[in-house]
């Protein structure tokens, strides 16, 4: 099973800008000098599980809005993201992965944390939500 300092390894290999900020969590700036502000990742060490999270944004009030907002996060859920999904927290939305550490290697970590990170910084602006 991987252990904390096995994914503050995988992190480092990244070379992402990353910081811990809890116990077994780390906040992840996909983006090297973006010029754009975009959000950051959340990876946490919950085991059985590492779990990635994005906070997106508020989901719109209004009914037609928040309808359009929703299919908008259906779609992306099936034709543009290979690891996570969106989905909401109260009104926040928010992008989530989780993958089992007990064979966890470092590619299947890194493809799930390029997916999110490829999803923050293209479908933001797309959702409305920035």
């Amino acid at each position: 099973m991987i252990s904390r300092e096995d994914l503050e390894s995988f992190l480092i290999r990244t070379e992402m800008d990353n910081r811990e900020i809890g116990e077994s969590m780390w906040l992840v700036d996909p983006v090297k000098d973006a010029e754009e502000d975009h959000p950051a990742v959340v990876v946490s060490l919950s085991p059985p599980l590492v779990i990635f999270r994005a906070s997106i944004g508020m989901a719109p009030e209004g009914d037609h809005a928040q309808l359009d907002l929703f299919r908008k996060l259906l779609e992306l859920n099936a034709s543009d993201l290979v690891h996570g999904a969106y989905g909401l927290e109260g009104d926040e939305v928010i992008l989530v992965d989780a993958l089992e550490l007990q064979d966890l290697d470092y590619s299947e970590f890194l493809a799930s944390l390029e997916s999110l990170s490829l999803a923050v910084t293209s479908h933001v602006k797309q959702l409305g939500l920035d």
